[in-house]
């Protein structure tokens, strides 16, 4: 019987040297700072068609810092897939604001966006797809819906690193997009996950939010 792995990571002699490098240079933190994160941060958002790239802990907390920075709560509403892990209606309850379910289509599996327009209600307040299994949602669709309604777009691209749509990479098109580098991904650091977007107010807000709303100043 052959055994197809779910995952294998391929990690070779210039992954280990540049580990061995990054802790003999004391860059164990990026909130600290260091080439290393920065430069990541760098590389990942521009593959994302994305000007800004913060590192988190993992794409879980990628979520729900991306949640946290739209100013979201109690009594508000984010549509998420019916189908998806649950991190990513979990960042939405952390904030006190209710998970919106939308069935999938039977095809893609990624949300049925000929429902999404029957869901909007006055509390919705964003649209978080999910491009599962690598394959992308129809991001038309559902930016169409999202700037109708004035929404915001937050993309769970954990799964889909290096995907494209109609010629855009994923994670990029949303006003938001969230990744993850755990050891089953298209990329890995064995944890780790990183938030992109093109809008400098929410990049701003996510790396206050992330360093605990430190400013450079007050941060030891």
């Amino acid at each position: 019987m052959t055994t197809i792995p779910v995952y294998s990571p391929d990690i070779g002699a210039a992954e280990v040297e540049n580990a061995v490098d990054c802790i003999k240079r004391g860059m164990l933190s990026g909130t600290i700072g260091g080439d290393y994160n920065g430069e990541f941060e760098t590389l990942v958002s521009k593959q994302c068609g994305a000007s800004h790239g913060i590192t988190t802990t993992s794409g879980t907390t990628a979520l729900a810092l991306a949640v946290a920075c739209i100013g979201v709560g109690e009594g508000d509403e984010i549509i998420v897939p019916a189908s998806t892990n649950i991190a990513t209606a979990l960042a939405v309850t952390y904030t006190g604001a209710t998970p919106v379910f939308i069935d999938s289509e039977s095809d893609t599996w990624c949300m049925d966006c000929e429902l999404l327009p029957s869901l909007v209600t006055p509390r919705t307040r964003a649209i978080m797809p999910v491009h599962l299994y690598g394959h992308p949602a129809d991001m038309d669709a559902i930016m169409d819906v999202a700037d109708r309604h004035n929404l915001v777009v937050i993309e769970d691209n954990a799964e889909a690193q290096g995907a494209n749509y109609k010629g855009r990479a994923t994670g990029g098109i949303g006003h938001i997009g969230c990744l993850s580098f755990y050891i089953n991904k298209v990329l890995t650091t064995g944890e780790g996950g990183m938030l992109v977007t093109n809008d400098e107010e929410i990049a701003a807000r996510a790396r206050l939010l992330k360093n605990l709303a430190y400013s450079e100043r007050d941060r030891c």
